[in-house]
């Protein structure tokens, strides 16, 4: 008896509509969210070569202070980075009037997501350190 009133009703049909339903807000939303996703992959790898700059320029300052090269130096620290560095002050002696050391490190970041394309960034960092010298 149950089954003949929801039959008279048309509640039969209603569970395949409401699956066609879902299959249909699933397929809108599906590629949204496919983006939000690569989108914080790439933030974080963004963030992850932004990190490793700063790593690689504290480094070479630290090196570059007692008399290291400082594009040697931050690109061993900089891992697998393709990385450029330049330093100014350096190195220090104790016959120096006090001044500033600093290193700045440079890396071109690509980042790519899907259907909007990629760009190229430059991440710089810089990192100082006080030769406190003869003074």
């Amino acid at each position: 008896m149950w089954r003949a009133r929801r039959m008279r009703s048309g509640e039969v049909g209603s569970g395949s509509r409401e699956r066609g339903a879902n299959a249909l807000e699933f397929a809108l939303l599906a590629p949204v969210l496919i983006l939000f996703l690569l989108g914080i992959i790439e933030f974080g790898r963004g963030y992850n070569a932004k990190i490793t700059v700063t790593h690689a320029a504290r480094e070479a300052v630290r090196q570059y202070y007692f008399g290291g090269d400082p594009q040697t130096e931050a690109q061993q620290a900089a891992g697998g980075l393709a990385v450029s560095a330049s330093g100014s002050g350096g190195p220090c002696n104790s016959s120096d009037p006090p001044h500033d050391v600093s290193v700045t490190v440079n890396h071109d970041f690509t980042y790519d997501i899907a259907f909007f394309g990629s760009a190229t960034i430059n991440l710089s960092e810089t990192a100082t350190m006080w030769c406190r010298g003869s003074g």
